[in-house]
């Protein structure tokens, strides 16, 4: 599980407890966890661009306790991966605790995936009564993705957010459509939470905590280093880079980009087109 030919230095934020940083007052950054992508290389870009947190993808609990092949191949992480959050979706409570006793000396926290079937509900007291009780079983903190579960692509209730975090004691992190930095401090803002997840927007712009508006070279650079360095899989190499060249390539680029099917000839192409 672990991997350690990315040198980096000891981490010594394995020690520590999250809440530190939702307490200090100042904008949290979190990658969220995202299935296939938030593994161990796309953690480590992220986090050489000012990302604070990181999650990893969802594991299902109960084939991570019964299957060395799947802790093996779905968690991966190394001493400059953190801080860090596992997250499990589970609904047998002894495999969640098995499976957070397996993952626990590599990681600074346990998240339980309640976000992709719940979101908030249309009857926001309800949202609010589902978190109190969350809060009242001792979880550290939330995260919120200010949709309802039948909304896809309509604005995010960032006014649901703000009256959820009033009503919590504990720090609560604010998720939906936040592509930019601006954004994120916007956002941070407008609902008085203690930070902000991002997932698509740092799929397009790993640098985007950094402040830039689209992928830099230099990350796309990056990623190149860290993903080959930690054998990332060709079709997770290939699909993070259509991701990042999203908007520095025109329909024809992408056309040939896309259609590329080694390693090679990504390194090829990035090198006769960028320079890289």
């Amino acid at each position: 599980m672990k991997s350690d030919c990315i040198k980096t230095i000891v981490c010594q934020e394995r020690k520590k407890d999250p809440i530190e940083m939702f307490c200090s007052g100042q904008l949290v950054k979190v990658c969220a966890p995202m299935v296939r992508y938030s593994k161990l290389a796309f953690r480590t870009l992220v986090r050489k661009y000012n990302c604070d947190l990181c999650y990893t993808p969802m594991i299902v609990a109960a084939d991570f306790v019964r299957s060395l092949k799947a802790r093996d191949s779905e968690f991966t992480t190394n001493q400059g991966d953190c801080p860090l959050i596992v997250q499990f979706a589970a609904n047998d409570a002894r495999l969640l605790s098995d499976a957070a006793r397996i993952v626990y000396p590599y990681a600074n926290g346990i998240d339980i995936n309640c976000g992709c079937p719940q979101r908030i509900h249309d009857d926001l007291t309800r949202t609010v009564d589902l978190c109190r009780k969350a809060e009242a079983t001792g979880v550290s903190w939330i995260t919120v993705h200010g949709r309802t579960v039948e909304e896809r692509h309509q604005p995010v209730h960032y006014d649901a957010i703000k009256i959820i975090k009033e009503n919590m004691s504990i720090p609560v992190i604010a998720n939906g459509d936040i592509r930019t930095l601006k954004e994120a401090e916007n956002v941070w803002q407008i609902t008085g939470t203690n930070g902000v997840m991002v997932a698509r927007g740092l799929l397009a712009n790993p640098a985007m905590f950094d402040g830039c508006e689209e992928t830099p070279l230099r990350c796309i650079w990056d990623w190149v280093d860290i993903a080959l360095e930690l054998g990332t899989p060709y079709m997770c190499f290939h699909q993070h880079l259509m991701y990042m060249m999203e908007k520095i390539t025109s329909r024809q680029e992408k056309r040939v980009f896309n259609a590329l099917s080694s390693t090679s000839a990504v390194l090829d192409y990035l090198t006769n087109h960028y320079g890289i």
